[in-house]
């Protein structure tokens, strides 16, 4: 069996590397160590802080049952102070970390400004999409949870930053479009909407009978007491509006609270057919989809049968 031997030079060099690393290690644990865990324990205390506060904003806004857009601007807010926090408290945490390990952030910051300045003219986008992220926030263009027609997509807010706008529409799709590509907004959930449905009737039905009814039927949906709240002024039977062959259409008009049209014109449709049923009111058809049969002559020769066969 051989033994190594060490020569006693490299066995001072080995035992200085094993004091040095004992010394530093001593020196982490005494000195380092416990500014890392105040920094790490400040900054989760103020992290918790700061949720805590974002989970006051967001109850706040499920209390707003009667002022959807004050409940929508809360919740804007709060994810916005999430947002900008979480950045602000862990750039804080890097430079104290730097200090604590004595690494001069100085030149760091400085170096950082003269890259920034070439990062930022290949990233003017990103502060395009922050610019106008600024000013839908200023002028309260959208909050979260409005219906919104933004960039060709329709849906509802989940999610606003200073960099882009979470849209999920009717099937479950999430969208992430960058603020900068935000040129036109149209808020759906302001104010108030007019449910309108062109109802079609057949020429044959007597006009005025057809809007009394109309006018009947739209008030009755008005004073239900499912849609009492909903409507905010009496519908409107706007008339004969068109004369398509014999497919004469009358436009009714409901004005709604904001983002509620559906439910009222599903109930309205409904109500339309058993009534016309009722009255035996025809409903109009497209001339595009009507069929001209032309009757047989009854005098004339059978017509020719195909042959079956040789």
């Amino acid at each position: 069996m051989l033994l190594l031997v060490v020569p006693p030079q490299d066995e001072r060099i080995i035992e200085v590397i094993q004091h040095d690393w004992h010394n530093d290690i001593i020196l982490f644990l005494q000195n380092k160590l416990p500014k890392i865990v105040v920094v790490l324990l400040v900054i989760f205390v103020l992290q918790r802080f700061v949720l805590f506060f974002v989970k006051k904003m967001r109850t706040r806004a499920d209390r707003q049952v009667g002022n959807f857009h004050r409940a929508a601007q809360l919740r804007t807010i709060a994810s916005i102070v999430r947002a900008t926090s979480y950045g602000v408290l862990g750039f804080i945490a890097f430079l104290q970390l730097l200090n604590i390990f004595d690494i001069p952030y100085q030149p760091i910051l400085a170096s950082a400004g003269i890259v920034g300045v070439g990062i930022g003219l290949g990233a003017q986008s990103i502060f395009k999409d922050m610019l106008n992220g600024i000013f839908i926030l200023i002028e309260d263009q959208y909050n979260v949870g409005e219906v919104v027609a933004l960039a060709g997509l329709k849906g509802t807010v989940e999610d606003l930053s200073l960099r882009s706008t979470r849209l999920r529409d009717a099937d479950g799709t999430l969208y992430i479009i960058p603020n900068s590509q935000i040129a036109n907004v149209a808020n759906l959930s302001r104010d108030y909407a007019v449910a309108t449905l062109p109802v079609s009737v057949d020429a044959s039905a007597n006009p005025d009978k057809v809007i009394a009814l109309l006018t009947a039927l739209a008030d009755d949906v008005r004073q239900d007491s499912a849609f009492k709240d909903i409507a905010i002024a009496n519908p409107v039977v706007l008339g004969v509006d068109k004369i398509n062959g014999r497919e004469i259409t009358y436009p009714i008009q409901i004005r709604v609270r904001a983002n509620q049209r559906d439910g009222v014109l599903r109930e309205l449709r409904r109500r339309i057919i058993l009534a016309f049923e009722k009255e035996g009111i025809p409903l109009g058809n497209d001339p595009a989809n009507m069929l001209i049969i032309r009757a047989s002559n009854p005098t004339g020769p059978p017509a020719q049968q195909p042959l079956i066969g040789s």
